[in-house]
């Protein structure tokens, strides 16, 4: 058997640190251009790419984007990328964990093919960020499934930044198209700000904490969680007008209807 079937030192190194950090990148090309496609950024865009690795995404990125800023926690990839395609004078990349890093203060997106370990750190940072217009974000099929509503269920994280954010479900990436191959498939999450909120800025911690109640898990239904903030008669009423059951567990009352409830309830 010769050598050149056996990983080099530095691959094997590699490969170690990738587990460590729960990375798992894209080997298909075709794939990664049709993320960056579903992204729709374009020529006009600063994109934050988080985890860049070997620079998969990152070259159909460059080849659309105005401006790419790559944040790669592992210093190995962080130095290959950068003798790689550092002669591109719209790319900069930053061994920084990507957790710490202050958004910036002009309108950008995100593109991420990042740990697993770490997807829900980064749907808050891009939801608290507040210049970001969009992020495409590959995840476990699981975690997007949950939190754009496709089982039919809504996660309060997806409900209670709503008025702010559309959640929706991408394509489906299947596991093999990973190196090191993880356990479940994958899957994107498209997260865009509305140009304006569905509710007045000001409205907009009442209606948290409202999720945050009727999430509470107390009496099996929203209504029944409403009745220990408000009486009976008034949490019917508002669920009634708001057109949710009274007997309605709050996974599956969509994010209108919460919307609707709050409107009901603060008139």
């Amino acid at each position: 058997m010769s050598r050149s079937q056996f990983p080099r030192a530095q691959d094997h190194r590699a490969i170690s640190s990738r587990k460590a950090l729960s990375q798992n990148f894209l080997t298909d090309s075709a794939v990664a251009r049709r993320l960056v496609e579903s992204s729709r950024v374009g020529p006009a865009d600063l994109v934050i790419e988080v985890g860049p690795g070997d620079g998969m995404v990152t070259r159909p990125l460059l080849a659309r984007a105005r401006h790419v800023i790559a944040y790669e926690k592992d210093r190995h990839f962080a130095e290959r990328l950068r003798s790689r395609l550092g002669h591109h004078e719209h790319f900069r990349c930053h061994l920084a964990d990507f957790r710490e890093v202050h958004p910036p203060g002009q309108p950008f997106a995100v593109v991420a093919n990042a740990p697993f370990g770490i997807t829900t750190d980064i749907v808050r940072w891009c939801l608290d960020a507040r210049h970001l217009t969009s992020a495409t974000l590959v995840t476990q099929r699981e975690f997007a499934r949950k939190h754009t509503g496709d089982y039919g269920r809504w996660s309060k994280l997806a409900v209670a930044n709503w008025p702010e954010h559309r959640l929706g479900l991408g394509m489906r990436i299947g596991r093999h198209l990973f190196r090191p191959v993880p356990q479940v498939d994958a899957a994107v999450i498209h997260l865009q700000r509305r140009p304006e909120p569905l509710l007045p800025e000001g409205d907009l911690p009442d209606y948290r904490d409202l999720v945050e109640l009727g999430f509470s898990g107390v009496g099996g239904s929203l209504a029944a969680s409403l009745r220990r903030a408000v009486p009976a008669r008034t949490a019917y009423r508002a669920c009634a007008e708001a057109g949710i059951a009274r007997d309605q567990p709050v996974g599956f009352v969509p994010p209108d209807r919460w919307i609707a409830l709050f409107k009901a309830l603060s008139h």
